[in-house]
């Protein structure tokens, strides 16, 4: 694994937030986690623009980003391989309101499908479901 630098949009909505759920390894071991909608910045991409721009790849939603929240740094290992992951974490919201009533949406990485749907934030609070990337369930308590 080498270094990645992302972007990931929190998008919230009645107490609850917008996560992408995945099956597979992970620092934890194997089993669901979840992450925000987001992904890689290209070269010559502000991280800003990136995550309106993964929003529309991945779920073809429009958004605008609300504000800035912070970086989140990670080192982890997965499978006995290290991986660093820089986060750049922005405030988001839906440009059309109608999409916060949507139950799921289909999330599009090249040839790869997953499903990202509305999690309690109970339920990312208290540990009942794994998010990721490490560090984002405290920034969502200060919030």
């Amino acid at each position: 694994m080498s270094l990645r630098v992302n972007t990931l949009g929190i998008l919230l909505n009645n107490g609850r937030i917008l996560l992408e759920e995945r099956e597979g390894n992970h620092s934890e071991g194997t089993g669901t986690y979840y992450r925000p909608i987001g992904g890689t910045i290209e070269f010559g991409e502000k991280s800003d623009q990136a995550i309106v721009r993964e929003f529309y790849e991945e779920i073809g939603a429009a958004i605008k980003v609300k504000h800035y929240m912070t970086c989140v740094e990670n080192i982890f290992f997965v499978d006995k391989k290290m991986g660093h992951e820089i986060s750049q974490i922005y405030s988001v919201e839906f440009v059309d309101s109608d999409l916060y009533l949507a139950e799921k949406f289909v999330v599009t990485e090249g040839q790869q499908k997953t499903i990202a749907k509305w999690i309690d934030l109970d339920d990312i609070m208290e540990n009942r479901k794994l998010l990721f990337p490490k560090g984002l369930r405290d920034l969502l308590k200060k919030s």
